[in-house]
């Protein structure tokens, strides 16, 4: 009898659509993609003054962070926020929202960005038509001559240009402003009177112990417990529920109904209900924003098409996400306690 020989093409295996949750049971809904390392201001508290930027060819095409992206909504990711750097300098920014916004609807929720404000008189229209709703502006002072300080190489007037421009396009405005102890801390409840009237909600936050900068981080830092009990000198400020994904924790106050945030990762860290992974403009994968342990997902996207890969490279990832970081303001060392800026990690 004649034997007959069948050979059969090998099935690769299907995209994973298995959730992912990290050791502690906390889901991974909340992805900040880092578009570049580049920016055009210095912050005082993020960069020094003379910075090195990665190679062009260190960085993800956007193809690249839009099959990233895509695995993370296929595994239950629902929110994107695109950070820098300062994402609106990087050339195309707008079409990669066009792209992405592609999952709105179907399993992601929304796509948000955080800028300096600089580019937003440009792009704060095209970006609403390209489904985004919702950006968060960096602005630490109101005053000119603090804001030329603080940010070494911006001017205020450009960026409250560029506020004015997403508010009339039709984006919701959050805005940002870094407690610095010594530097703005007369004007959080002017900050606070400017947003309200302009319809903004305000997050107030503290300084973190990212990078190595040109000044002291000890002289800096500001507990916003401080920060609090003042504004309650003079206002009404009720808790609240309210989440968007990231790390604030809310109050309504009372008198204008605005709502203020607090981000306090030194006095009162929000870990316990971390549902953040950050993706760096090189494809490393941080777990934590106050660790140093991180995946290489740039090698795995160009050793290969297929994501499979990808999927294992995901799960390993995940499943190291600690349970908290080890953020401090170290009074003695004077070193800070991760050593990469906060433009590298992506905002």
């Amino acid at each position: 009898m004649e034997t007959v020989t069948v050979t059969r093409t090998p099935v690769a295996p299907r995209p994973s659509t298995a959730p992912l949750v990290d050791p502690y049971g906390r889901a991974i809904r909340y992805l900040r993609i880092s578009v570049t390392d580049r920016c055009d201001f210095r912050c005082v508290y993020c960069m020094s003054e003379n910075m090195t930027f990665l190679p062009k060819a260190d960085v993800l095409s956007f193809e690249e962070i839009d099959r990233l992206a895509s695995a993370f909504i296929r595994r239950g990711t629902t929110k994107l926020r695109l950070t820098g750097g300062e994402p609106l300098v990087r050339r195309g920014i707008v079409e990669l929202v066009q792209q992405l916004a592609r999952h709105i609807g179907h399993g992601l929720e929304e796509i948000t960005l955080t800028t300096n404000g600089s580019q937003l008189a440009k792009y704060a229209q095209p970006l609403f038509d390209a489904g985004m709703r919702r950006i968060n502006v960096s602005l630490d002072t109101l005053d000119p001559d603090r804001f030329a300080q603080i940010t070494r190489w911006g001017r205020l007037p450009q960026v409250l240009e560029g506020i004015a421009a997403a508010k009339a396009a039709g984006l919701h405005v959050k805005i940002n402003m870094v407690a610095l102890n010594g530097v703005n801390d007369d004007e959080f409840g002017a900050m606070l009177d400017w947003t309200a009237a302009q319809g903004h909600d305000l997050v107030l936050i503290e300084t973190m112990p990212l990078g190595e900068i040109d000044g002291d981080r000890n002289e800096q830092y500001l507990p916003l417990k401080a920060v609090r009990a003042e504004l309650e000198r003079t206002r009404t400020l009720v808790d609240l529920p309210d989440s968007t994904g990231g790390p604030a924790r809310y109050v309504r106050v009372a008198e204008t109904g605005q709502r203020l945030g607090f981000i306090t990762p030194l006095t009162h860290n929000f870990c316990e209900s971390c549902n953040r992974v950050r993706l760096t403009a090189t494809g490393t994968l941080f777990m934590c924003l106050g660790q140093d342990d991180a995946a290489d997902l740039r090698a795995v996207l160009r050793a290969s098409p297929d994501d499979a890969a990808l999927d294992v490279a995901l799960n390993e990832a995940i499943a190291r996400k600690p349970k908290g970081h080890d953020f401090i303001i170290d009074r003695t060392a004077r070193a800070p306690a991760v050593k990469r800026h906060m433009s590298v990690t992506g905002g």
